[in-house]
C-alpha cells in the first residue's frame, strides 16, 4: 500500500512553512510531506542483527513543503535560518563524508539519491527539479530518529514529485539502505516505523521480509520521554558502527566454530536461523563459544584463520578497520537477551489483562533492557543513568531509547504519577544543570501517532 495522500487542513505549522516558502520561492508549495520521529519502547541495537523491535511514532515530525520545476535542480532551505541553504543539479548529487558531523542537507541528499538510483529509464522521464523548505520538531541527536525522518521525508518528497507510487515497505527498505550513504550502518527500524506506524498503537517491526504487527498497549500506560541534554550524532562517531561490527564478528567466530561458512554470516539473527536454535540455546552457545575478555584484531584473525586484508573486506567497514579491541561476548549476550525481551513484551501486551500486573511486567523488561545496554552493550551515559535512577520512584520501568551515548530515556508511568515524575526530573536533574525554562520540549508525554503522509492543497 502506498503512502496516503490527504488534503491539507491549514494550521499554524502549515501557515508558517507556507510563509517561509513564499518568501524564498515567490510561490506556494505544490505538496507537503510529514514523517514522524519515533521512540523505541524495547529492542535496542538488535534490528541490524536481524531481530524484531517495538517502536511507536511520535507527534514530533519532519514537515516539508515542496514545489517542482523543469530545471532538474534541487534548491533546499531550512525553516530554521541558522542552517545554510543548499543547491545542486540532480545529476550531481554527491555525499562527501568527513570526520566531522554531516551537514543537515546531506541527510536530504541520502533520500534523494536513493530515489534517483532506483529509477528505471522510463521513470527518469518524470524527474523534476525540486524546491524544498524543511521544518522539524524532533529533537536532534536525541535518539528519536530525527536524521532518519529527514532521510525518509526526502525520499518520499522526491518519489511523489517524480510520480512514483511505491509501497510503504519498499520505501522503508530503500531509505534504510540509502541512509548508509551518510556512514550509518543501521538496521531499518527507524524507516519502517516512519512509514508503517498507525495512530493509537505501537508496532512490532520484523525484517526479511519487512512486516509489522500492531502492539496493543495497556490503556492506562503513559510513556514519558526525558532528554539527557547530552547529544550523540551516530554518523559522527565510531561507537555505533563499532557495535555493528562487534555483533558481526561474534556471529562469524561462532559460525566458524560450528563449521559454517563464516564469510557468509553477517548477523547474529542469520546465525541463529542457520543453526536452528532458540534464543535460550543461542545464549548458552555464546557462553560456550566466546570469552569474556576483549579480542584484539589479531585474535579475531586467528579465530577465523584468515588474513587482515580479508577481514577488512568481509567483516569490517572503512570506518572500523582501525579498531583494535572488540567485546564480542558482551555484545552477543545483549542481542539474544534483548530479542527475548521483545518477544515477552509483545506477548504480554497481546495477552495481558492490561492492569497493573501487565504494567509491572512491561516495566521490568524495560529496566532489564537498560541494564543490559549499560553493562553489556556499553552505550549508556552517566546522565541517562541519572534519569533512570530518579525515575524509579515514579515509573514501572525506564530505559535509554535510540542509539544511546546520550539522547533520551523512555519511562512507563501510571497517569497519576506523570506530573510527579516531571517535577522530580525538573527539580533534581534539569535545574541543577542550569535549565530554567523550555521543560515542555525536554520532558514530555507521548502517545502513538500515524506514519508518513503526503498532503496537497486539493485531492
Amino acid at each position: 500500500m502506498p503512502v496516503e495522500i490527504r488534503k491539507l487542513s491549514p494550521n499554524e505549522k502549515s501557515d508558517k512553512i507556507n510563509a517561509a516558502f513564499f518568501g524564498i520561492y515567490k510561490k506556494v508549495p505544490e505538496f507537503y510531506v510529514r514523517v514522524p520521529g519515533r521512540v523505541n519502547l524495547i529492542g535496542e541495537h538488535i534490528d541490524y542483527c536481524g531481530y524484531g523491535v517495538c517502536p511507536m511514532a511520535l507527534e514530533q515530525d519532519m514537515f516539508l513543503a515542496v514545489a517542482t520545476t523543469n530545471e532538474k535542480r534541487l534548491i533546499l532551505h531550512n525553516f530554521d535560518q541558522k542552517y545554510e541553504g543548499f543547491e545542486c543539479e540532480l545529476d550531481e548529487v554527491k555525499i562527501t563524508l568527513t570526520d566531522s558531523a554531516p551537514r543537515w542537507y546531506q541527510y536530504y541528499l541520502c533520500g534523494l539519491k536513493g530515489i534517483l538510483e532506483s529509477l528505471n529509464e522510463s521513470q527518469k522521464n518524470h524527474i523534476k527539479g525540486l524546491q524544498v523548505v524543511v521544518s522539524g520538531t524532533i529533537p536532534q541527536s536525541a535518539g528519536l530518529s530525527s536524521s532518519s525522518a529527514l532521510v525518509s521525508s526526502a525520499a518520499l518528497s522526491a518519489a511523489h514529485a517524480f510520480k512514483l507510487s511505491l509501497p510503504k515497505e519498499e520505501l522503508a527498505n530503500l531509505c534504510a539502505a540509502c541512509e548508509r550513504y551518510i556512514g550509518t550502518q543501521g538496521g531499518g527500524m527507524d524507516q519502517a516505523i516512519a512509514y508503517l506506524a498507525k495512530e493509537g498503537c505501537a508496532k512490532l517491526i520484523e525484517f526479511e521480509p519487512l512486516r509489522s504487527t500492531e502492539v496493543k498497549l495497556p490503556s492506562d500506560a503513559v510513556f514519558v520521554i526525558a532528554h539527557s541534554l547530552t547529544n550523540l550524532n551516530k554518523a559522527a562517531t565510531g561507537d555505533f558502527n563499532c557495535r555493528v561490527v562487534e555483533c558481526r564478528l561474534a556471529a562469524q567466530i561462532i559460525a566458524k566454530k560450528q563449521e559454517l561458512d563464516w564469510r557468509k554470516m553477517k548477523r547474529l539473527g542469520d546465525l541463529q536461523r542457520a543453526l536452528g536454535l532458540n534464543l535460550d540455546e543461542m545464549i548458552v552457545l555464546v557462553k560456550a563459544s566466546l570469552r569474556e575478555m576483549p579480542y584484539s584484531k589479531d585474535d579475531v584473525i586467528q579465530e577465523l584463520n584468515t588474513t587482515s586484508s580479508l577481514l577488512d573486506t568481509v567483516s569490517l567497514t572503512p570506518n572500523t578497520r582501525d579498531i583494535q579491541r572488540f567485546k564480542l561476548y558482551q555484545r552477543a549476550l545483549h542481542v539474544f537477551n534483548e530479542a527475548k525481551r521483545v518477544e515477552e513484551f509483545f506477548n504480554t501486551c497481546q495477552t495481558g489483562s492490561g492492569g497493573e500486573a501487565t504494567l509491572i511486567t512491561l516495566g521490568r523488561l524495560m529496566s532489564e533492557s537498560h541494564q543490559s545496554l549499560r553493562d553489556l552493550y556499553e552505550c549508556s551515559h552517566p546522565q541517562l543513568d541519572r534519569i533512570v535512577d530518579l525515575a524509579k520512584e515514579f515509573s514501572f520501568g525506564t530505559r535509554l531509547t535510540g542509539a544511546g551515548w546520550g539522547g533520551c530515556t523512555v519511562s512507563l508511568v501510571a497517569p497519576q504519577n506523570v506530573e510527579k515524575m516531571r517535577n522530580a526530573l525538573i527539580q533534581n536533574f534539569y535545574k541543577p544543570l542550569g535549565v530554567t525554562d523550555g521543560f515542555e520540549s525536554i520532558v514530555f508525554t507521548t502517545a502513538p501517532k500515524a506514519g508518513a503522509c503526503i498532503y496537497t492543497n486539493s485531492v
